[in-house]
Formats: structure tokens, C-alpha cells, sequence
């Protein structure tokens, strides 16, 4: 197949054509560089295309290099493979062997030498526009799934066109949106709200891993910033650093884990002037659709069709979804490995109808085997996040010689209770926290199954988030 296609925009030029007579800029902690200033700064080295018509793997130490190489590579490079910052050291060797790279552009430091030319990327003036190719290359994108865990990594073919089929485009007459997220964007996530801003005509702020939750959002706050998106469990670690008021978004938007309606109300209260919406979408099937009625699931009519040219179906249970920003496949694998019959990506997220609405009930890789019955820590971490004194929880399953596993959970209180209850006197400290131990337990009973409910209930002080920003989960 020609991978040429003649009538199409590089992002590059999709990019610049958005812009409109605003200021726009992309930015992290420690450097701001503008939009119209992108045709003259280059992260590859000068005078030369050493990427054109190759297969890269792009190893950026930050997100700001990766987000100024993809510009410079959309179009040019025939294959982008998107090193996301966790990925071991290890693995390295699989991923140049099954993406065909033929070279590395790195601003990081690499474990040794991996048999492939390197080109270390940095930003540096360039006098003049840049020649870009009338014919650009239809350049693959190559994103690895958030849940890879052991083995050889998962990673998903896109193109521009795949990740953007749904983001509007264009010059904007007014002020454009200033987005920002927890994600990273050499994830699914962080991708979306890179693209969101390079082609609706807005900027970006960009977060660090290095970076305090609490210097981020007033970094975003100080900034501008209209328009926010993360995880469920990133919200929930912002209202825990108390500088959630720092921003004033008029849009907010969760995704990547199950929105509970604890969380979703508590942005709601946090943010009275904000669309606060929650959406589903994963690496391989692309954005399937949003919510922004306020409440938790998504109501059972968008089952057939989403509105947003998504076919959705439940099939025992499980949410798949078919449409234009579907991937086309795992890499080197078959193009079809994930589609169904009818060209359907199963997503393994459970969900169950209850009236006429669908609520989300887990992943059939996240399963707790309690004595033959099958439990789900999202359905029991929704309940106990209803506790006006937890600030997030995590249930996972303990092996049991009995009954194969026991359901518990760990829980971090706010840090209003501690200060509240708890007093200064240790014996107080632990008045509280049994306090609330039967408080949860009871909210538990309430409305859960015997053999649901935890049968231990710890508190911590946090709780450990992946770097796709989801709860960590194991069993212990």
C-alpha cells in the first residue's frame, strides 16, 4: 500500500493553518515556547532530514521535546514509535525489533548502545520556514497501552487522522482554550489533549512527573487555564493537595478510570461554573464517547449509536465500541487482532444496566475470586468513596486458603477528619480512625453483598498511582 496521500495537512501545517490572531503558546515548568514561532525552532539537527521516510522510536526526556518532535516528524517519518517515559529498560530491544526502527532520537540517556543510529534531539534556532514536502508521508503513530504489565509491550498503530478524526479544527475568531492535563502525552490521554490544542487553536501547559500536584495547578491557575483534563484518581490527589481552587476551568473532564459520582459531584461543588464531563476512550478503540449530565455511567440509548459517530454494543456485558479512531491493529501483529466480527473493539470494561442508565462495574483482567463469586473493586471502591471523610480508595483481593481470595481495602481519609478527630492524644487518633472503620464498613453492608464487603479496611497516607495515573492495583 502507497502510504502517500497528496491532499493531506502534516500536523505541522494543521497546526499553523489553526492559528488565528492570539497569542497561543505550549509550555511545562520551565520553558514557553510560541506557536508562531514553531517554523524557525527545530528539535532535529539542521541541515539535514535524517528522518524522512523512516521508522523512529522517539525517546524524549520531556514532554515538551516529544511534543515539538512530533510536529517536526508528522509527515516525514514514515513510523513515530512514542517511548512513554516508564517504559524498562528491557524492553527496549523488542520494541526496536518489532517497530522496525531505523533510528533513535533520544534527548535522554539510554541503557547502551542499541544497535540502531542516534540522534540527540534539542531545541535550536533555524533561519527560515523549513521545506516541507507538498506529498507528505500518512506517518504511523505508534502509542503503547496504559495497562502493559510484564512481557512485550502492547503497542497500537495510528495515524494523525485516527487520533483526530473527532477533534474539531481550525482558527478560532476569539481567544482560544488554554488546555492542560495530568496525562502525559506520550499516552492515549495526553495525546488527545496535545491534539486538542494544536488543531482547535489553543495552547497547552504541560505537566511533570517531577513536579508537586499542588505547583501544577498553580502553574495552570497562573496560566490561564480553561480547559483540564485526568483521571478520576488525579482529581482526587488535587483536592488532596487543597490547590484545586488555583484553577477556574470552564471545562473538566475525566477519563481512563471509572468516574465515580463522589468524584463527579465533588468537581461539580469545586468547580459550579465548569462543564464537568467524564468520557470513555482507550488506546485501541479511540474515543467512544462523553457525559456530561452529571452523573455517574452513561445512559442506555447511546447503546447503537453515541452520537458522535461511535457505534456502541454490550455483549455479555461488555462495553465494545466501533468507529473512525479505532486503531488499525497491534503492531506486527494481525491489523485484526482486536476487532470482532463486526469490527467491534472489545475494551474488557464491564458495565450492567440499571434503569435506563449503564454503570461501570470493572475490567475482566481486575476479577476477585471470592469463594466462586466474582467481585470487582471498582463496584465497592464507588461505595466507599461516598464517605464524606475518604478521599480515595483502593480494593484489591488477599489470598485466602478458603474461599481463594478476601476482598480489602485501603483507604486514605481527608485530612480534615485527622485533624478533627483524631486530637493530639494517640488514643483519640485511633477513637477516630475505628470510627470510621465502621462507618465505611456499614456503608459497605448497606448496599453491597455479603462477600463483597472488605474484610479489612486500612488507612494510609496515599496511595500509589501508575504513570497513566490509575490506581495501582495487586494482590497480595
Amino acid at each position: 500500500m502507497n502510504p502517500r496521500r497528496p491532499s493531506r495537512l502534516a500536523l505541522r501545517d494543521r497546526l499553523l493553518a489553526s492559528s488565528g490572531p492570539q497569542e497561543r503558546f505550549i509550555s511545562d515548568e520551565a520553558t514557553r515556547v510560541a506557536v508562531r514561532g514553531l517554523p524557525s525552532t527545530v528539535v532535529l539537527p539542521p541541515g539535514s532530514d535524517p528522518a524522512s521516510g523512516r521508522s523512529v522510536l522517539l525517546a524524549a526526556d520531556t514532554q515538551l521535546t516529544c511534543a515539538l518532535a512530533l510536529i517536526e516528524l508528522d509527515g516525514v517519518a514514515r513510523r513515530i514509535v512514542i517511548c512513554p517515559p516508564d517504559l524498562a529498560d528491557d524492553h527496549l530491544p523488542a520494541v526496536l525489533e518489532s517497530g522496525d526502527i531505523d533510528l533513535i532520537l533520544s534527548s535522554g540517556s539510554l541503557p547502551r548502545s542499541l544497535g540502531r543510529p542516534l540522534l540527540r534531539l534539542s531545541r535550536s534556532p533555524q533561519s527560515g520556514v523549513p521545506k516541507r514536502s507538498d506529498d507528505p508521508l500518512a506517518t504511523e503513530w505508534v502509542l503503547f497501552t496504559s495497562g502493559t504489565t510484564g512481557g512485550e509491550p502492547k503497542m497500537v498503530v495510528h495515524t494523525l487522522d485516527s487520533l483526530s478524526s473527532h477533534l474539531p479544527s481550525g482558527p478560532l475568531a476569539g481567544p482560544g482554550p488554554v488546555w492542560s492535563t495530568f496525562y502525559d502525552i506520550r499516552r492515549y490521554g495526553g495525546m488527545q489533549v496535545f491534539l486538542r490544542a494544536c488543531l482547535g487553536g489553543g495552547s497547552l501547559i504541560l505537566s511533570s512527573a517531577s513536579e508537586p500536584s499542588a505547583a501544577f495547578l498553580a502553574r495552570a491557575g497562573l496560566c490561564g487555564v480553561s480547559h483540564i483534563l485526568g483521571t478520576p484518581s488525579h482529581w482526587r490527589r488535587a483536592i488532596m493537595t487543597g490547590q484545586a481552587h488555583a484553577i477556574r476551568p470552564s471545562y473538566v473532564r475525566l477519563s481512563g478510570e471509572v468516574a465515580d459520582q463522589a468524584i463527579l459531584t465533588r468537581l461539580q461543588q469545586l468547580y459550579p461554573d465548569a462543564i464537568v464531563a467524564h468520557a470513555f476512550a482507550s488506546t485501541e478503540a479511540g474515543v467512544g464517547f462523553e457525559v456530561r449530565d452529571g452523573l455517574e455511567g452513561f445512559p442506555a440509548d447511546l447503546v447503537g449509536n453515541s452520537g458522535v459517530g461511535t457505534a456502541i454494543a454490550i455483549v455479555d456485558g461488555s462495553l465494545r465500541l466501533r468507529s473512525g479512531a479505532s486503531a488499525a491493529g497491534y503492531l506486527n501483529r494481525n491489523p485484526k487482532s482486536f476487532l470482532d466480527d463486526g469490527g467491534f473493539v472489545d475494551t474488557g470494561d464491564l458495565v450492567e444496566l440499571r434503569g435506563d442508565r449503564y454503570h461501570f462495574t470493572g475490567r475482566k483482567e481486575g476479577l476477585i475470586n471470592v469463594g466462586g463469586n466474582k467481585v470487582y473493586p471498582e463496584e465497592i471502591e464507588a461505595i466507599i468513596n461516598q464517605h464524606p471523610d475518604v478521599v480515595i480508595s483502593r480494593v484489591k483481593g488477599r489470598r485466602n486458603p478458603i474461599t481463594g481470595s478476601v476482598v480489602t481495602a485501603d483507604v486514605v481519609p481527608r485530612p480534615v477528619f485527622l485533624s478533627c478527630r483524631a486530637g493530639t492524644a494517640p488514643v483519640d487518633a485511633l477513637s477516630g480512625q475505628v470510627r470510621l472503620r465502621h462507618e465505611i464498613l456499614d456503608f459497605c453492608r448497606a448496599k453491597l453483598s455479603a462477600y463483597k464487603v472488605p474484610a479489612t479496611v486500612t488507612f494510609v497516607d496515599s496511595i500509589a498511582l501508575s504513570p497513566a495515573g490509575k490506581l495501582v492495583r495487586s494482590i497480595a
